[in-house]
């Protein structure tokens, strides 16, 4: 069993609030928070995108423990309102092709993939990168820290110097690689060398500048439950890989590998290598390597926590973040199938997230950014109240006055 002073399942690095009447740590490894579940009430996560971020994460750890990442045996829907009943399964379950599933087995399958400085295969992140980037040209903390300041720009909460950087503990540096891995900056980064390839440019990562939307119940066992979608019949946990659960790392030369269900399209589509430095002590950031990680076109995959709006064109767009605009004048999107070609879809986690919790909120959390410039603005999380539920499929008469609420709004 990992248990260094930088491993993610056993060492406590995630802001939780626990529910009323449950006492707990402030802070928990993955291990105490899926055992906890039940027990805690939500994440508390203050950067938005590092919020939504980490919820995709649990989404498919949460699919792995309870082995919902594939579509059988049996009824998808029907073993997960087993597992909301009885409770995420602790001990190990043994899978075909000597897979693991409950807490104990999964964690205890891939504990060594879970540390953030680990010398062969730090989690989520490329090790080549200290040999591949120039040793005298690092990101720095304040780099990879998005509300610290970099440069000229403004401070967002507190000002920092570059002249004596603060090194990050371990739930800063977890919670800012997620950031980058899912929000980071398009254009100019460390210049990286892979074969005859030398570039310094990175393309912007998958929710760039876009607003995510997340089913929350009434504890965290029901929120992870609430936001996840049933996979598709062929979808194996054997291709539908992970990035710690690959052999390999990725070749940079080559596009980035198509998503084969829904664990990797939570968790394996990000655009950026990052390689944090340890300081001393083994438990802090030092600094960081933040660079390109495919020279190849931008794969911008399905998101089934984003609404997508329909342009003239006929294309689809992701609905983006704007500090400006009020969450009221997305309900009818996120309460109401698609109409017609003309009107948004709306995210594909709401047609099942009601058969976990009739009455549910709807948190949308997102980063106003520039889409195609390294520019941010300002983080948006904000919560609907307890939503009805699908009432328009029994009384179909429902959907005209819920959309004509939000238009005279």
């Amino acid at each position: 069993m990992n248990t260094s002073a930088s491993n993610l399942i056993d060492q406590p690095w995630i802001p939780v609030a626990w529910v009323k009447g449950q006492s707990g740590p402030p802070e928990v490894g993955l291990r105490d928070l899926f055992v906890h579940a039940r027990d805690i009430r939500t994440l508390l996560v203050p950067e938005a995108p590092a919020h939504s971020a980490l919820l995709r994460l649990l989404y498919a750890l949460t699919a792995r423990i309870t082995a919902l990442d594939e579509a059988g045996p049996g009824s998808w829907g029907d073993r997960r309102e087993q597992v909301r009943e009885q409770g995420l399964p602790q001990r190990s379950i043994d899978l075909p092709h000597g897979r693991k599933a409950g807490i104990e087995g999964y964690f205890g399958q891939w504990s060594h993939r879970f540390d953030l400085f680990d010398g062969d295969r730090p989690w989520l992140q490329d090790p080549r990168l200290p040999d591949q980037c120039d040793r005298n040209n690092t990101a720095g903390v304040h780099k990879l820290v998005m509300s610290r300041a970099v440069g000229n720009n403004h401070s967002w909460f507190e000002h920092w110097s570059h002249d004596n950087p603060v090194p990050l503990d371990l739930s800063q540096s977890a919670l800012a690689l997620l950031t980058w891995h899912y929000w980071g900056d398009p254009g100019g980064l460390s210049r990286r060398a892979v074969g005859q390839v030398r570039s310094h440019y990175a393309k912007a990562s998958p929710l760039r500048a876009a607003l995510s939307y997340h089913p929350q119940c009434d504890n965290l066992l029901l929120t992870l439950l609430a936001g996840l979608t049933p996979p598709d019949g062929g979808v194996s946990r054997h291709t539908d890989l992970c990035p710690w659960e690959r052999e390999d790392l990725p070749d940079p030369l080559k596009p980035m590998p198509e998503p084969q269900g829904p664990c990797s399209r939570l968790t394996a589509c990000s655009q950026h290598a990052l390689c944090l430095i340890p300081a001393p002590d083994g438990e802090h950031t030092a600094d960081a390597y933040i660079t390109w990680a495919y020279d190849a076109e931008r794969i911008r995959p399905e998101d089934d926590y984003l609404i997508w709006d329909i342009t003239k064109d006929g294309k689809t767009s992701p609905r983006l973040a704007r500090s400006s605009r009020s969450l009221w004048r997305d309900i009818d999107a996120l309460l109401l199938k698609q109409l017609d070609d003309a009107h948004p879809v709306q995210p594909k986690v709401m047609d099942h997230a009601f058969d976990v919790s009739e009455y549910l909120r709807v948190r949308a959390l997102g980063f106003e950014q520039d889409a195609s410039q390294a520019a941010n603005h300002q983080y948006v999380d904000s919560v609907t109240p307890v939503l009805l539920s699908r009432v328009e499929e029994d009384a179909p008469s429902s959907e005209r006055p819920v959309r004509q609420l939000r238009e005279l709004g």
